[in-house]
């Protein structure tokens, strides 16, 4: 028998789930039903709950089903009836086929966002079947489709798992509305928009969303505002002109202000990609995080099993959304954003002292961080230069000189959540960039972290030791790692502390050959590293990577590169990770 993870259930404590829920409510209708791949967590780190939420906070009458079966009569999608608003589709907090696939295209055996961290709980392409599944029972009733895997799917993108371009997933699955990125803003505009009824004209005005249109609707757009992309159709066909639009789509998502229009043709339709609203302000990041949680999973998975993905952050907080690293085979920066938004100091140590008092809680807080550790409170001096720079990294290939990268506001937060009553002790388990450490502060950071924020394991991401495969990977030259290795060291032998410093590598980047990993093994055996954190390249969709992977072209220089495709050639690079010493 797992062991109980929630309080007694209580009507209004969680989003309902059943009818029966949502009878204790004395709820006679609902405004929105959420479908959500993962189990439902109520946690600001699981997408699905925070959308739930905002709406909720803004007055709407909410309800979830997490991971439908559609496989069966489809009961799950019919049981709440037909919302008086929209219906919002989730694949959960991954993409679905990174959920279910290894690098290798071999199928999971496990789930983390599923009690008992079983699988087979949601399907391939899940926004797809689930929004396919809903139109067909409900046709008159919108559909808005969100989160990591419609965000990233918004565009035509390649797909590993079928070795295919595919087209927008709006295109595929016959969603209404796409919302993309962190929809904060976006989700309440939306609800308001269809308090009326489905208003196209009044939603395609919207920000940070995507839709369907005919030629008619296009044309009328402004043309000094619009960027025609090459359609779907000569992308699936013609490698160069898929690369000139990830090219234009990334350069046009890292302007600090957006304000174009997007258009790719497929078929005889058009994706339209509006502009994503500006970066959330601390006041609006710290309304998302400062809702009601409960911070604890849905009772009705008492007795199934934990759920390994909550386990992992149930005492973390997040203090940062955003990441300005820019690495060419992340998606943080295509979903998220470039931009940091940083909370309050006010609403860390709140949701600090919510931890302090849930079940289990011992004093150790698992994680103060971020998509990155040590970003937070982080940006341009001067916005205007922002505005007018369109790099993809702030710290690639050198820091921007105008980038605040002083850890003197995050080095005073960590003192005032190590005061709150019943912490002992405040962990740092997101990764750092030790790229983006300041001289200026005598290495006062990284020994803070060290001393007094370390379990005895500090993360951190090289990526690889090669200079070449580097640059195409948008991180620092080995060289930085390798004095980091050498200041963890002293840090660890002046204050006695047998701590590790745990390093991530990735292998069958596009331009790594087998000669690049052969270095790479010699080079962290003769600094003694016992590699642990390793993985083979999953390109995932909107990443530089997966473009790279694609073409085997720089699609920014035309560069023609080595890649390792054939699942033979990725298994080799990735056994020089465990090479051991003769």
């Amino acid at each position: 028998m797992a062991e109980r993870t929630t309080h007694t259930f209580r009507p209004g404590d969680w989003l309902p789930t059943s009818v029966k829920e949502v009878k204790a409510l004395g709820w006679d209708y609902l405004d929105v039903i959420l479908f959500s791949g993962d189990a439902y967590v109520d946690h600001p780190s699981f997408g699905p709950a925070v959308i739930g939420r905002l709406l909720q906070a803004a007055g709407y009458r909410v309800a979830i089903v997490p991971q439908p079966n559609w496989k069966d009569d489809l009961r799950d999608f019919r049981k709440l009836g037909v919302p008086r608003l929209f219906f919002g589709v989730s694949a959960g907090s991954m993409d679905s086929m990174v959920n279910h696939y290894t690098a290798n295209l071999r199928l999971r055996s496990d789930d983390a966002y599923t009690p008992g961290g079983k699988a087979g709980f949601r399907p391939d392409y899940a926004v797809t079947v689930y929004t396919r599944i809903l139109k067909r029972l409900y046709p008159h009733v919108p559909v808005v489709i969100g989160g990591i895997e419609a965000s990233l799917r918004r565009l035509a993108h390649y797909d590993y798992w079928s070795d295919t371009v595919k087209p927008s997933v709006l295109a595929e699955s016959g969603a209404d509305l796409l919302i993309y990125g962190m929809g904060d803003k976006a989700i309440g505009e939306v609800a308001r928009a269809m308090a009326n009824g489905y208003n196209a004209k009044l939603l395609r005005k919207l920000r940070q969303v995507a839709f369907m249109a005919d030629r008619t609707y296009v044309d009328r757009l402004d043309p000094q505002r619009t960027i025609r992309l090459h359609s779907y159709e000569r992308c699936a066909e013609d490698d160069r002109a898929f690369s000139e639009n990830f090219v234009t789509m990334e350069t046009e998502s890292n302007r600090l202000e957006q304000d174009a229009v997007l258009v790719e043709p497929v078929g005889d339709r058009f994706v339209v990609v509006n502009p994503p609203h500006p970066r959330l302000t601390e006041a609006e990041i710290d309304a998302a995080f400062d809702l009601p949680y409960t911070r604890l999973p849905h009772p009705r998975y008492d007795g199934k099993g934990s759920i390994p993905a909550f386990e992992m952050i149930k005492f973390s907080v997040n203090i940062h959304r955003g990441c300005f690293g820019g690495c060419s085979f992340c998606t943080i920066s295509a979903h998220q954003g470039k931009f940091v938004s940083s909370r309050s100091e006010r609403s860390v140590l709140q949701e600090v002292e919510r931890v302090v008092r849930m079940p289990g809680f011992k004093g150790y807080l698992s994680d103060v961080g971020g998509p990155s550790a040590n970003m937070y409170g982080m940006g341009g001096r001067n916005l205007k230069a922002c505005a007018a720079c369109v790099r993809p990294s702030c710290l690639f290939p050198k820091v921007c000189p105008n980038l605040d990268n002083s850890h003197a506001r995050l080095l005073e937060l960590y003192r005032k959540v190590g005061r709150v009553k019943g912490v002992k002790k405040a962990f740092i388990g997101s990764g750092i960039r030790y790229d983006l450490f300041d001289p200026s502060d005598g290495g006062a950071y990284l020994r803070e972290v060290v001393v007094n924020h370390t379990s005895g394991r500090l993360k951190v991401a090289p990526e690889h030791t090669e200079d070449e495969v580097l640059k195409l990977m948008r991180k620092p030259s080995f060289a930085l790692f390798e004095r980091l290795h050498a200041d963890f060291g002293r840090i660890c032998r002046r204050e006695g502390l047998r701590y590790q410093l745990i390093p991530y590598f990735i292998s069958s980047h596009p331009g790594c050959t087998e000669a690049d990993m052969r270095r790479l093994s010699q080079k962290t055996r003769s600094l003694h590293m016992r590699l642990e954190q390793v993985q083979d390249l999953t390109p995932t969709p909107m990443t530089l990577s997966s473009v790279m992977f694609r073409t085997g072209r720089d699609p920014y220089t035309g560069r023609r590169l080595y890649v390792a495709r054939n699942q033979d050639d990725k298994r080799k690079q990735k056994s020089y990770f465990f090479l051991r010493e003769k």
